[in-house]
C-alpha cells in the first residue's frame, strides 16, 4: 500500500511540475497575447514541436513569457541558425580588442588559404554570407559533424567557390566556421572558450555552448548551425544586443560592434529571387543581411527596425526597433511530422514579431485572456 500511496504521490508532483513549467512567468495584464498563445499552442497540438517557449520583452521589461508542451525556461535547446547571432557577436568582440579585422583576409591567419582563390575572402564577407564559399558541403559528402574547426576547414578547403567574394548573397554556414578558425588562430584559444569567455559568461549564459557538436544530421557546422541554448539565455544575450552592447551596466560589445552588425552588409551582392525577407514580409530590399542577422525592416534611411536570426529548426530571436521589444520564439522541430505537412519553422515563425508588434500597439485591458490574474 505504502509503494502504490508513493507512487501516485510522485504522479501528482510531476503533473503538477508539468503545470508549474508549462505556466506563464509572467503575462502583463496590459495587453491581450491571446493570439500568440493559440498560435504557439496550435504548432504543439500538430505536434510540430514537442514544446516550445516564448519571451518577449519591451522596455527591458518581461511583458509574456511562457512555455508550451515539455518546455521549461532552462530546457537546453538545439538553435541552429539562431547560434550564427552568437559567433558573430563573439567574433565582434575580438574585432573591439584589435584582434581581429572584419576586413582580414582568410590568407591572413589561415596558410592553407595562400594560393586559393577562397584566401581573399573577408571576415566581413564570411558573416555576411557574401563569400563566394558554398553555403553547405555538396550532397555527395558525408554530413559535416566536426568537433573541431580544424577539422571543419581541412574539409572546406578543397572545395572550389562558387562565386568570387561579394558577388553574390549566398545564405549558409561554411564560410562562417572559416571565419571561426582564423578567430582561433588570432586569439590562441578554440572556439568555445572564446564564447564562453567573451559572450556567455560576462551574461550569465551557463547553458549557451557550441560544443560538443550535436551528432544528427544538419546540425553542423558548427558556427551557423550547431549553438544550444535556452530560452532564459537567449533573452539575455537579445538584452544585451538591444542594450547597444550593455547589459546590467557591464559593456559587453562596443556600439560600433553593435552598429556594424546591423548594418547592410550584402552592399552590391546580388540577392537570389524569393529571399527569406521577401517570403516573410511579402517585400525586398537588397540589404537583408548584417553580420550574423537579417535586416527584415528598413527605415526610410536604410537603418534596420526588426533584426532576427531565424532557424529551419523554428527558434526565431528578433529585436523590434519600432515597439522597444525583443523576442525569443525557443522550439526545435520534429522534423518528420513538420515535413508531412509542408511546415517550414524557418519561414513560419517570423509571423510572431508581428503578431507582438500588434498586440503591443493595440492594448486591451479589458480583454487580455493570457493576464496573470
Amino acid at each position: 500500500m505504502k509503494t502504490i500511496f508513493l507512487r501516485e504521490v510522485c504522479a501528482i508532483f510531476l503533473a503538477m511540475l508539468s503545470i508549474v513549467c508549462t505556466a506563464p512567468a509572467q503575462e502583463s495584464p496590459k495587453y491581450d497575447f491571446s493570439p500568440i498563445t493559440q498560435r504557439i499552442q496550435g504548432w504543439v497540438d500538430l505536434h510540430y514541436y514537442p514544446g516550445a517557449g516564448l519571451l518577449v520583452a519591451k522596455d527591458n521589461q518581461v511583458i509574456y513569457e511562457r512555455c508550451f508542451g515539455d518546455y521549461a525556461p532552462d530546457t537546453v535547446v538545439l538553435i541552429a541558425s539562431s547560434g550564427k547571432w552568437l559567433a558573430a557577436a563573439t567574433i565582434m568582440s575580438l574585432v573591439d580588442d584589435g584582434i581581429l579585422s572584419l576586413d582580414d583576409p582568410a590568407s591572413k591567419w589561415l596558410p592553407e588559404f595562400k594560393d586559393d582563390p577562397k584566401g581573399i575572402a573577408t571576415i566581413r564577407q564570411m558573416l555576411s554570407h557574401t563569400s563566394g564559399y558554398r553555403p553547405y558541403q555538396p550532397a555527395d559528402k558525408p554530413v559535416d559533424k566536426y568537433q573541431t574547426l580544424v577539422e571543419s576547414v581541412e574539409h572546406i578547403v578543397p572545395l572550389a567557390p562558387v562565386y568570387k567574394p561579394g558577388e553574390r548573397f549566398d545564405y549558409g554556414g561554411l564560410a562562417m566556421q572559416v571565419a571561426g578558425r582564423m578567430a582561433e588562430m588570432a586569439a590562441g584559444k578554440d572556439w568555445e572558450t572564446l564564447f564562453q569567455e567573451r559572450i556567455a559568461r560576462p551574461l550569465g549564459m551557463k547553458n549557451t555552448h557550441f560544443t560538443p557538436v550535436d551528432q544528427g544530421g544538419g546540425h553542423s557546422p558548427m558556427l551557423g548551425g550547431g549553438a544550444r541554448s535556452t530560452l532564459s539565455d537567449y533573452a539575455t544575450f537579445l538584452a544585451m544586443i538591444a542594450g547597444n552592447g550593455a547589459y546590467q551596466g557591464k559593456r559587453v560589445l562596443s556600439e560600433k560592434a553593435i552598429a556594424e552588425m546591423q548594418a547592410d552588409q550584402v552592399r552590391r551582392a546580388t540577392l537570389r529571387r524569393d529571399e527569406f525577407v521577401e517570403r516573410v514580409r511579402g517585400r525586398t530590399h537588397n540589404g537583408v543581411y548584417g553580420l550574423g542577422e537579417w535586416r527584415e525592416q528598413l527605415d526610410e534611411q536604410g537603418k534596420a527596425l526588426l533584426i532576427s536570426s531565424p532557424s529551419w529548426a523554428g527558434a526565431y530571436p528578433w529585436i523590434d526597433k519600432t515597439a522597444g521589444i525583443y523576442g525569443i520564439f525557443i522550439a526545435h522541430v520534429d522534423v518528420e511530422k513538420a515535413n508531412s505537412a509542408h511546415f517550414s519553422g524557418f519561414y513560419t515563425s517570423p509571423v510572431l514579431a508581428i503578431m507582438v508588434r500588434d498586440a503591443v500597439a493595440s492594448p486591451d485591458k479589458t480583454n487580455a485572456k493570457d493576464a496573470v490574474q
